[in-house]
Order: structure tokens, then C-alpha cells, then sequence
């Protein structure tokens, strides 16, 4: 039998806490239950993988009370997402998605963290009985070491060299217990043995996750759809009725010639953001970045209403185009 995880159902507006999908079988079976976690992650619902299995641990005896666990993704502008789950009544967004940790305060945080003493020491594990006075030498122990909790312990699972992705190398997990004796070692033993399909389970998320991105950003969100459901075959074609949109950035020549060379890229990127934005807020589908220049389309049934929504993109870049050119009078650049 497959468990997935317990999913939170407050953003759903149902009438329950959380609901449970449980799959069951397998074999030619497996397909079919990827279609179900492939259809549930299009109508936006998120199995959260950490809290499922935490309360399956502690209903199996381990006394569990805080998790995380981390791990790094292929995406233009997070680095990763970490998920965390707690049993003490607090409230906290279970998946954030978090920045470079390679600069200011995130870079300081990561280096006094457990994961970063993994990283450096070559070490799977590294454990701390912070309630019997052994040190809270990482980030945040102390404040653990505060709320009740008495036992820590960091794992870190690398992945072998052909299942890297980018900075994807490497699955990271916390677990804390507040129990007056700490980890018990069948629990630890039981952690070590568990934690790996956890890891596995989050890195296929994960992995379906990265190609969703990256097929939208490079042939964008309607043709990637398309891609990832199997439109793959050459010579197919489709014919559609569609609002073309052609865009550049009007200057950009002059801007080039008299700009530094090192603000240019990023008011590119500012300009790039405010169109694609524009864009998809109103329905329209980015299909390719050329230099200055954006192609997009409008697809709809109604070709009237592919007009509106193409108008209205039009309307909300031209907006964005002005507050970015007063922008870049005020810092010099294009002068």
C-alpha cells in the first residue's frame, strides 16, 4: 500500500483540516497514480509530503515535534524550497521557497547552520542532546533549547553524481523532540532507514516541479503543457486562433550605446519582468525573449475576448514601461 501525505485543505475551502490520499497497488497501477499527483498538482493542491510522515512516525512511537527538511531546485530566481512541520500549536507556512544563500543575512544563517557543517565536514549526520548540556552550536538551537526541546539531529543524504541537477546534490533534514530523554536509538535507527524514501519521494516532486519551470521559461507555459503531455512527436502541428503580440523596447539601441555596460542586464531583466507579467496576468502566453523584444500570444474561444485580454496586457506593460523609464532617468541609466 502507498500512503501520500496528509493535505492541508484551509486554501481549499473545505469543510475538513486536512485530507488523506491513499493509493493502493501498484504495478500497472503505477501510472495511474502519477496521473492522480500529476492532475491534483494542476488544480493547485500539494500533498505536504513532511507532515504526513511525521505523524506516521509519531504515531509509530516516535515522539517527533519539529521537522525540516531542504533541498535545493533549477529555478531563475529561488534557489530552493524547505519544508517544515511542528506539533506544538504554532503556525507556519509548511513550503517556503527560499533566495540565494550566498549573500547577507541568509549567507550568515547558513553557515552557522547543521546543514552547513554537513556540508563542509563530508559528515551524513550530526546529532545534538542540546536538553542534557551538550552544546547548541547551530543556528537556532538555543532558541529550540528555549521552547522545551531537548534532542537534534541533521541528516544529509547526497544524491551519486547522474542524479544531480544543477544545485540539486543533496537532500537535508532536521528532527527535534521535546521528550524528557531525548532520541531513544530505535528511533534514530528508525529515522536513518525512513528518511531516504522521504527524500526520494520530495526529489520526484521535485523533478516534475523543475521540468514545469523549465519548459515554461524556455518554449513557454502553453507550449511546455503541450511538451510535458506528450506533444513531442515532429511534424505535429495544430492550427489556433490567436492574438500575436511583438513587443521591444523602444530606445534599447541608444540605451546600449550610451549605458554602462553593467546596468544594462539588469534593466533588462526589470523590463523583461513588467512585460511577462503584463502578460500573464491577462491571459496571454510568453512564447520567446529576443533580446528587447517579447512574442507572446492570446489564445480564447472568442476571438473578441483574445482582443480584450491582449489590450489589456498592453495597457498594464505600457503602465510599467512608464514607471520603469522614470526609474532609470532618476538612476542615470539611458540619459
Amino acid at each position: 500500500m502507498k500512503v501520500l501525505p496528509l493535505v492541508t485543505a484551509k486554501e481549499r475551502h473545505l469543510p475538513f483540516e486536512r485530507v488523506a490520499l491513499v493509493l493502493q497497488g501498484g504495478g500497472a497501477l503505477g501510472a495511474y497514480q502519477a496521473g492522480v499527483y500529476e492532475a491534483l498538482a494542476e488544480a493547485g493542491v500539494h500533498p505536504t509530503w513532511i507532515a504526513g510522515f511525521c505523524e506516521r512516525c509519531c504515531r509509530a512511537g516516535i515522539e517527533l515535534s519539529r521537522a525540516v527538511v531542504l533541498m535545493d531546485t533549477l529555478h531563475p530566481i529561488y534557489e530552493g524550497r524547505a519544508f517544515r512541520w511542528r506539533n506544538d500549536g504554532i503556525e507556519e507556512e509548511a513550503i517556503v521557497e527560499y533566495g540565494p544563500t550566498n549573500v547577507g543575512e541568509a549567507a550568515e544563517n547558513w553557515r552557522r547552520s547543521a546543514f552547513f557543517h554537513l556540508l563542509e565536514t563530508g559528515a551524513s549526520e550530526v546529532r545534538r542532546r542540546i536538553g542534557v548540556g551538550e552544546p547548541a552550536d547551530f543556528f537556532n538551537l538555543d532558541v529550540m533549547k528555549a521552547e522545551g526541546q531537548t534532542d537534534f539531529m541533521a541528516l544529509a543524504h547526497r544524491f551519486a553524481s547522474d542524479g544531480v541537477i544543477g544545485e540539486m546534490d543533496c537532500f537535508y533534514s532536521h528532527w527535534v523532540t521535546r521528550a524528557a530523554e531525548g532520541f531513544h536509538e530505535v528511533d534514530l535507527v528508525a529515522l536513518r532507514r525512513l528518511v531516504p524514501c522521504l527524500g526520494l519521494a520530495i526529489k520526484c516532486a521535485s523533478l516534475a516541479r523543475i521540468a514545469g519551470t523549465l519548459v515554461g521559461v524556455y518554449l513557454g507555459r502553453d507550449a511546455g503543457q503541450r511538451v510535458l503531455g506528450g506533444r513531442i512527436s515532429r511534424g505535429v502541428t495544430d492550427r489556433i486562433n490567436t492574438v500575436l503580440w511583438f513587443s521591444d523596447l523602444r530606445g534599447f539601441t541608444r540605451i546600449t550605446d550610451t549605458a554602462p555596460p553593467d546596468e544594462i542586464i539588469p534593466l533588462l531583466n526589470d523590463y523583461a519582468e513588467a512585460v511577462i507579467t503584463s502578460i500573464h496576468e491577462t491571459g496571454g502566453d510568453v512564447l520567446k525573449l529576443i533580446g528587447d523584444g517579447t512574442l507572446a500570444i492570446f489564445k480564447s474561444d472568442d476571438p473578441a475576448e483574445s482582443c480584450r485580454r491582449a489590450a489589456r496586457g498592453c495597457r498594464r506593460a505600457a503602465a510599467a514601461h512608464r514607471y520603469l523609464e522614470r526609474a532609470a532617468c532618476c538612476s542615470g541609466v539611458g540619459r
